[in-house]
């Protein structure tokens, strides 16, 4: 173990060796990697441990620098452990190269298909007991780390002490259908909400879907800007500064001669990319699956949603409509770094034996005491699913807010978790 010291705090890097496959634990091994975070003059101290489980899917844990955002409050009574779930960060990342290596894509698939919530839960079983043996922990999940905290809740609920979740309480039957027919209307509704605030953007936006549709235009990496490409960058509408973030992302979009400068181009290859977070791409939708496949139910549900189509948005008066957090197919294909994954892709998604990943019943006789954040207008994760997962959860407290967006954990200096602490220790 290596540790080092940032301001107000001492970080220690934790790895542990856990099997790809935890239904043949004698098989292939991967590395998963935490990082401990304890407060100056904590160090020595019995704290509680607060294991944090980061939004995604495919996203590593925060790069703290000292006692930032909600790590200031969690500091004052825990010991922090910030996981890099598998497969992230420095956990045996998944790469376009380490992927090829496994050879064919069928191989491929069947290996991230053992990089879900249900396979991350019992990581952090086995991270659990080596370093504080049988005692529970405390559990805060952020979105997608909030699907892997009911996860938890529902498959090794003795693990754990007590849980906060931020804007990530799933359906626990609902498919991705049922997930994407309700975050489109409220993805139109943040696109409302973004010109409503810039209405001069409504045009401008339009004259770069123009632009577009009449040339073949290329990012530095050689991937095709097209409209449709375009439309996807709008997952940002759903922060906290959103719409002033997509503002400044179009509004100098053209140089003085006509063109689209360099360095919006080069800000569009930064928002549409997966160079960083492959397993994003290629688990997005399969973090929904129970059983039934996918089947890429965001480009089906698409067509539902007639508001969203470029062509019929420029041959009328209709501002162009960005999309959200939606993976489509064409994603694959366009992104250079991951066209070679197109089949592997495909058979995940065709993918039709995904096991449970949540229990109904044990949840319905849970005994942690659980606080959860519901974002009322969180773009990502329906409230409409939210409330009656919260409802079914024996001894969930729920606090629906309209006061922050998805991203309220990050952007709050700690009010969000203050709160969650709170209503868990019946102070609120």
């Amino acid at each position: 173990m290596t540790s080092y010291r940032q301001p107000g705090t001492i970080l220690t890097d934790h790895t542990f060796l856990v099997p790809v496959d935890h239904g043949n634990p004698e098989g292939d091994q991967i590395e998963v990697y935490a990082r401990e975070i304890v407060a100056t003059g904590k160090a020595a101290a019995t704290l509680p441990w607060l294991l944090f489980l980061q939004g995604g899917p495919g996203v590593g844990a925060q790069r703290p620098v000292g006692r930032e955002g909600w790590l200031d409050r969690a500091l004052n009574d825990y010991r922090v452990l910030l996981l890099d779930q598998r497969g992230t960060g420095r956990s045996s990342p998944v790469t376009r190269q380490g992927l090829t290596a496994l050879g064919p894509a069928k191989a491929q698939a069947e290996y991230l298909a053992h990089f879900r919530a249900d396979s991350i839960v019992l990581d952090a079983e086995l991270i659990r007991r080596e370093l504080i043996d049988d005692d529970p922990w405390s559990v805060l999940g952020q979105s997608f780390g909030g699907f892997c905290t009911i996860s938890y809740l529902s498959f090794a609920p003795h693990g754990i002490r007590e849980a906060f979740i931020t804007g990530g309480l799933p359906g626990l039957t609902a498919t991705a259908e049922d997930v994407y027919r309700l975050t489109y209307p409220q993805v139109a509704r943040k696109n409302a909400d973004y010109y409503t605030r810039y209405p001069d953007d409504v045009e401008l936006v339009r004259e770069i879907a123009r632009y577009l549709s009449e040339r073949d235009v290329r990012l530095p990496d050689g991937a095709p800007l097209t409209v449709q490409a375009f439309q996807s960058i709008g997952g940002m509408l759903g922060q906290a500064t959103g719409s002033h973030q997509m503002h400044y992302f179009v509004e100098n979009a053209f140089t003085p001669e006509g063109d689209l400068s360099d360095a919006f181009l080069h800000q569009a290859l930064a928002k549409r990319t997966f160079a960083g977070v492959p397993l994003y791409a290629l688990l997005h939708e399969p973090c929904y699956a129970q059983g039934a496949a996918t089947r890429w139910s965001a480009e089906r549900i698409h067509t539902e949603f007639p508001e969203f189509d470029a062509d019929q948005a420029l041959a009328s008066d209709a501002p162009l409509l960005f999309t959200g957090e939606m993976i489509y197919p064409w994603m694959i294909d366009a992104d250079p770094l991951l066209r070679p994954l197109r089949q592997t892709a495909d058979l995940l998604a065709d993918r039709d034996n995904w096991p449970p990943l949540y229990d109904p019943t044990r949840l319905a006789a849970n005994e942690v005491p659980v606080a959860a954040a519901v974002y009322y207008e969180d773009m990502y994760v329906p409230r409409q699913l939210s409330t009656p997962t919260a409802n079914a959860i024996r001894g969930l407290r729920p606090w629906i807010t309209n006061e922050y967006e998805h991203d309220g954990l990050r952007v709050s200096s700690g009010k969000v978790l203050d709160r969650l602490i709170g209503m868990v220790r019946g102070t609120i």
